[in-house]
């Protein structure tokens, strides 16, 4: 597994901007770009599964206050979801200026 991270490092830091049209420029707007979608969409996902858990785990100890739960876990989850876009904008603003 050493072996794998000391090859994708040297990939990435190295080699890449070798092949790059522009230079190191270009590598750090798209690894930038990359970053933005990956981090984004991981931070994303993690939040809403924590968000779900928890609102899985207050309807199953009370399923009366599930209709007080459920609204605002969705409007949670659109409002984590939004985060992720702004991930997605932000890479096609920096995909663009490549």
């Amino acid at each position: 597994m050493k072996k794998f991270g000391l090859l994708l490092f040297v990939m990435l830091v190295v080699a890449a901007p070798l092949y790059a049209a522009d230079g190191l420029a270009t590598f750090g707007l798209a690894l930038g770009a990359g970053l933005a979608v990956s981090l984004a969409a991981l931070g994303g996902g993690i939040g809403q599964g924590i968000a779900v858990n928890a609102a899985l785990e207050g309807i199953a100890r009370n399923p009366n206050a599930s209709d007080k739960i459920f609204t605002p876990m969705i409007v949670g989850l659109a409002l984590i979801e939004s985060l992720v876009i702004y991930g997605l904008v932000i890479a096609f603003i920096l995909q663009g200026k490549i």
